[in-house]
C-alpha cells in the first residue's frame, strides 16, 4: 500500500533513508536469526544427549536400588536412606546469545560419606548413592540445555516474524511508495517545465509583437 506523502525532493530523500535503514534491519535480524539457529541446533543435539545419558543414569540408579532392597529388604534400605544427610544447592548464572539470556545450572553437593556403619550394609547401597547422585547431575545440565533451547526457540520465531514483515510488508511498500513518489516528481517536473516553455514562447510571441507595431 502506497504512503500518502508530498511528492517533494525531501521526502523522496527520507524514504531512501528509511528503505536502507530498513534493508539494514532485514539483514541484521536475518544474520540474528542465523546465529541462533546454529546455537538452537547445538542445543538441542547436546539436549539428546544427555537425555540418553540421564535415562542410562536413572535406570543404572534404579538397578544398584533394586540389588540393596533384595539384599537387605525394602524397610532396611528405607530405614537407611532416610537417615542420609546430603545436603544440594544449585547456583544459578546465565549467558547472553545475541540478546537471549540463557541459563547456566551449577549443581553441588555437600556431605561425603561413609554416611551409616558398614556393619550389615551391602556394597550396592554405597553404588546407589554414587549412582543417583550422577543421575542429578545430569539432570541439572539436562534442565539447562532444555530451558535455553525453549528461550531460543522462542526468539528464533520472534526474529522471523520480524524478518518476514520488513521482506513482505515494510520493504515493499517503501519501494512502492518511493517510485510512485519519484514518478510523481518526475511528472510535476515535467508539466512545469512545459508549462515555464509555454510562458516564455507566450512572452517571446508578445515582444515580437509589440516590437512589430513600434516599428
Amino acid at each position: 500500500m502506497q504512503k500518502h506523502v508530498a511528492p517533494t525532493r525531501s521526502n523522496l530523500l527520507r524514504l531512501n533513508d528509511e528503505l536502507k535503514f530498513a534493508s539494514l534491519g532485514r539483514d541484521l535480524l536475518d544474520q540474528k536469526r542465523s546465529i541462533l539457529v546454529v546455537e538452537l541446533l547445538t542445543l538441542v543435539d547436546q539436549a539428546v544427549d544427555y537425555q540418553g545419558r540421564v535415562d542410562k543414569a536413572l535406570g543404572k540408579a534404579e538397578q544398584s536400588l533394586q540389588k540393596s532392597i533384595m539384599e537387605m529388604g525394602r524397610l532396611k534400605v528405607a530405614n537407611l536412606f532416610g537417615a542420609i544427610d546430603i545436603r544440594s544447592s544449585i547456583r544459578l548464572s546465565e549467558r547472553k546469545v545475541m540478546g537471549v539470556r540463557l541459563p547456566q545450572v551449577e549443581t553441588t553437593y555437600s556431605g561425603d560419606g561413609p554416611f551409616f556403619s558398614p556393619e550389615g550394609i551391602t556394597l550396592s547401597v554405597e553404588q546407589s548413592l554414587v549412582d543417583y547422585r550422577e543421575a542429578l547431575e545430569l539432570m541439572g545440565r539436562l534442565s539447562q540445555l532444555k530451558v535455553s533451547i525453549m528461550r531460543l526457540a522462542r526468539e528464533v520465531k520472534k526474529t522471523i516474524r520480524k524478518v518476514n514483515a520488513l521482506e513482505k510488508i515494510v520493504i515493499p511498500d517503501l519501494r512502492e511508495t518511493v517510485a510512485f513518489t519519484r514518478a510523481r516528481i518526475e511528472e510535476s517536473e515535467r508539466e512545469n517545465f512545459i508549462l515555464m516553455k509555454m510562458v516564455k514562447d507566450r512572452m517571446e510571441k508578445s515582444s515580437d509583437q509589440n516590437q512589430t507595431r513600434k516599428e
